[in-house]
């Protein structure tokens, strides 16, 4: 039943593969041209993160995310929170002031949403994704959910920017910091909670299982357990709740800790 509902979809994404290659290329060429300036870590931070963008985007998991709610979460908590992070993290200094030095983007960089900014939108569109009519009406349209979940993709490097900046003098520090961080788990808590509350109340559909349904020509009204209990169940939507908020968690840990080591070692 699961190959059926993923038949055609459990493939690479070989454009995208080219990308991530090539960006890897790019990468290492500056580092071999510049590598005093390097810290050991930074090239495995930004392997990382392109490594896992391209599984979460670009590999049959990301078909395999819309077989219950606590697998699309991991996914997309690892795009937004986990991703970004790392691959900021990966960027020498040097590499960042010099793409800001690009003509088209520092004309643009004026007009550029401030973090905070980014933040608040970034909280109420992920919010407003996962509301279920929008959910569904997003998961009818490949279009319009690719402009989505890229906006959103965006939105989360420039959240994150002022705690992984690759510029160090561009990160808050102390005080600031610590609101920044307060602030950014206040933001994401209600679509955290969303699922977790709406499991006490009703359960939510999966748009994304139900389209696969609907592709397979089932009757109206026609259900299939496709996975065993306890996905796509209000036990699952409980889990893709805290696996979110955990994974969120992480991220913003993590960035701290690297943070702390690379000052201790006065790395950038």
């Amino acid at each position: 039943m699961i190959s059926a509902l993923l038949h055609g979809q459990l493939t690479w994404n070989l454009p995208l593969l080219c990308i991530s290659v090539f960006l890897i290329i790019v990468y290492f060429y500056y580092s071999k041209r510049n590598p005093s300036s390097i810290p050991l870590r930074k090239p495995l931070f930004f392997l990382a993160g392109i490594s896992l963008l391209y599984l979460a985007i670009g590999s049959p998991l990301l078909a395999i995310s819309h077989l219950s709610f606590s697998f699309h979460m991991i996914q997309m908590s690892i795009l937004y929170f986990i991703v970004p992070p790392l691959i900021l993290l990966g960027i020498p200094a040097s590499l960042a002031k010099d793409i800001g030095k690009i003509g088209f983007i520092k004309r643009l960089s004026p007009y550029w949403i401030s973090p905070k900014g980014a933040l608040i939108a970034f909280s109420i569109l992920f919010l407003s994704y996962h509301l279920p009519f929008l959910l569904h009406i997003i998961s009818q349209d490949p279009m319009l959910k690719m402009v989505y979940t890229s906006m959103l993709f965006l939105l989360a490097f420039q959240m994150i920017w002022p705690l992984a900046s690759p510029i160090p003098e561009k990160r808050l520090m102390k005080q600031a910091k610590t609101n920044y961080l307060i602030k950014s788990s206040i933001y994401i808590m209600p679509a955290c909670l969303l699922f977790i509350v709406s499991a006490f109340f009703a359960d939510m559909n999966n748009p994304f299982l139900a389209q696969a349904m609907t592709d397979l020509c089932l009757p109206a009204g026609h259900s299939i357990q496709v996975l065993p209990p306890p996905f796509n169940t209000k036990y699952d939507q409980i889990l893709s709740g805290v696996f979110m908020l955990g994974l969120h968690k992480f991220g913003l840990v993590f960035v701290g800790k690297v943070n702390v080591t690379q000052q201790n070692h006065g790395g950038v």
